[in-house]
């Protein structure tokens, strides 16, 4: 298999990958798209041999266009352009689990200061802000009070960027400083771990203490509705524990599984790269 790795910067994550390829002696490519320009009308003679294409790009920008660009020029990848564009942005992720029925936080959307306050006097205090765009939970707020709203609003409408001037807002669930990670590929689970933290924000990138857990059938169902109502693929799915069962708080296509690998009763790069060769199979079958 000759397969492409789309990166900005080679994480632990994309070093098990790669070296997993590597052992199953795959020809891999590290295309570094720092260094790359793309032509729009041509996909160029290296693009051209590869019989797939994975998209590890750190931003959500660069993943969004290069996964498109890959399929105008009818390159495989994963994750698919669809699945990019969904997951890279709050409010599509949460229009997208809306439309397929998945339970997820109480969200809301806003556009000026005034209407955001407003959402968070109805949410009720604590409630959560979060960027649109953005991941390893930064630029996420607990707002506490009003006074700490109004502060914090203003803020972010003085930064300049449009993204910053979109309040995506959820009401706080209280879950003890847990929640859940499962890792799937085409909405089947690899592997799942619970994340422990005495911060509100759990990911593991920021510390989060992490443990296998056991993936029943009702994640298996979740999991499943999940990968089908974003587009697909490699996804880390996020979830929390509540009274009335699991929600869904965020969806990840471009997921990290260091911490999960070095929990879970199996080798995750190992089922990655499995799901990996088995689109490939299916991508030469079709062709020929």
């Amino acid at each position: 298999m000759k397969v492409g790795v789309l990166h900005s910067r080679i994480r632990r994550d994309e070093k098990l990958l790669l070296n997993e390829l590597r052992e199953r002696d795959h020809a891999v490519h590290k295309l570094d798209v720092r260094d790359r320009s793309f032509s729009i009308d041509q996909a160029g003679d290296q693009f051209a041999t590869l019989e797939l294409v994975v998209d590890r790009c750190l931003s959500s920008s660069r993943s969004r266009y290069l996964t498109a660009w890959c399929e105008r020029h009818d390159i495989p990848v994963v994750n698919s352009a669809t699945t990019a564009a969904t997951c890279a942005d709050k409010v599509r992720t949460s229009l997208a689990l809306s439309e397929a029925g998945i339970p997820t936080p109480r969200t809301e959307v806003a556009f000026s200061i005034d209407a955001a306050l407003d959402i968070m006097d109805d949410l009720g205090y604590p409630c959560v802000l979060k960027p649109v765009v953005g991941s390893w939970g930064r630029l996420m707020a607990r707002i506490e009070s009003r006074n700490m709203a109004e502060s914090l609003l203003e803020h972010k409408a003085t930064l300049g960027h449009y993204e910053h001037k979109v309040f995506y807002l959820q009401e706080y669930i209280e879950t003890e400083g847990e929640d859940l990670r499962i890792v799937a590929t085409d909405g089947v689970p690899i592997a799942g771990m619970r994340r422990s933290s005495d911060h509100w924000i759990t990911n593991a990138a920021r510390g989060a203490e992490v443990a296998s857990i056991e993936v029943d059938s009702e994640l298996e169902t979740l999991v499943a509705n999940v990968d089908a109502a974003v587009g697909g693929g490699l996804l880390g799915i996020d979830l929390m524990e509540t009274q009335d069962g699991y929600t869904v708080h965020e969806v990840n296509h471009s997921v990290e599984f260091n911490a999960l690998n070095s929990v879970a009763p199996i080798d995750v790069p190992s089922a990655v790269v499995d799901w990996l060769e088995s689109i490939c199979l299916e991508t030469t079958a079709v062709s020929s």
